[in-house]
């Protein structure tokens, strides 16, 4: 038995299907468990630490997700300014656009920013009143508003490392009734195969995964994070720790109390990575790591098992 957490989070995918799905759906922790991003971890290109699995996107999760709770809906990406623009103005409060992903530094409905750097970012559009786009920004920021131009200069991928411009998806419409646990239930054996690596979509050449990744970030804090490193793991600690803790809460309820446990353990690991990394404690933050590692093989034969 363990604590789950509710409150801030980073999951602004899970965050922006779950507006967009309505009454119906269930929260943005169940959502962004069935997207599969907790089953694992990689240093992209060797380097960059992610906890999420090898291969894994925010695409990929939410079209998995809406599968998984019996959902369809219209997909749409790239054409013109134009018809962006007008996908926008035809979303409304009951049919709402998500619009993803999107460039945060150029969201200017936040002060300080007003440049590209490279960090994704997703928000559910409701509509385009007097000129401005009207979205819930899942990072703390509803009912927000923008211009139409400079959304649409947000909107594009230039400088972000997955996605076509103008993506989103809309119409949203529930074909069966699938509940939370139930779709996590159904979900067991892909999650497995996440951590395994057995997914279809192919790991670009020079990742490393899960227990390979633990020992490489490990050693990175050994020898000095750098100032780009830290403020990744800045970003990547948290959003980590919730997911598996709403991995914990999810296999729970879907009966895996085993596998649950695992990814309890971890969210616990990879959250108290905040304080030793903040206060420079080296040594307890590669044990952690290290401690990590394994698990997640464990986790992929726990789920197995399930």
């Amino acid at each position: 038995m363990f604590l789950p957490y509710t409150g801030s989070s980073d999951n602004c995918y899970a965050s922006s299907l779950s507006m967009a799905l309505g009454p119906d759906a269930p929260g943005a922790g169940a959502v962004d468990v069935l997207t599969g991003s907790p089953f694992g971890m990689q240093l992209h290109a060797g380097t960059t630490p992610y906890f999420d699995p090898a291969g894994w996107d925010c695409e990929i999760g939410l079209d998995a997700a809406l599968a998984a709770l019996g959902w369809t809906c219209v997909f749409e990406a790239g054409g013109s300014e134009e018809e962006a623009a007008e996908r926008l103005r035809a979303a409304t409060p009951a049919a709402p656009l998500v619009a993803g992903p999107v460039e945060m530094g150029l969201l200017t409905h936040v002060r300080g920013r007003g440049s590209a750097w490279g960090a994704d970012h997703y928000v559910t559009v409701f509509g385009v009143e007097d000129c401005l786009v009207r979205f819930h920004d899942p990072k703390g920021y509803p009912f927000a508003s923008l211009p139409v131009d400079r959304f649409i200069a947000a909107w594009r991928t230039d400088s972000l490392q997955y996605g076509e411009s103008f993506t989103s998806r809309r119409n949203f419409e529930r074909t069966a009734e699938v509940s939370a646990a139930q779709a996590v239930r159904a979900q067991i054996g892909v999650f497995a195969g996440w951590l395994r690596g057995t997914h279809e979509r192919p790991v670009e050449a020079g990742n490393i995964a899960n227990a390979e990744a633990a020992e490489g970030l490990a050693a990175m804090c050994e020898a000095g994070l750098s100032d780009q490193t830290r403020q990744d793991l800045d970003f990547m600690v948290p959003a980590g720790a919730r997911r598996l803790s709403d991995a914990g809460a999810c296999l729970a309820a879907a009966g895996a109390d085993e596998a649950s446990a695992i990814a309890a353990r971890q969210a616990r690991l990879v959250g108290g990575l905040q304080y030793d990394l903040a206060a420079g404690r080296v040594a307890e933050a590669a044990a952690a790591l290290r401690a990590l590692g394994p698990l997640y093989l464990e986790l992929a034969e726990a789920l197995e098992r399930a």
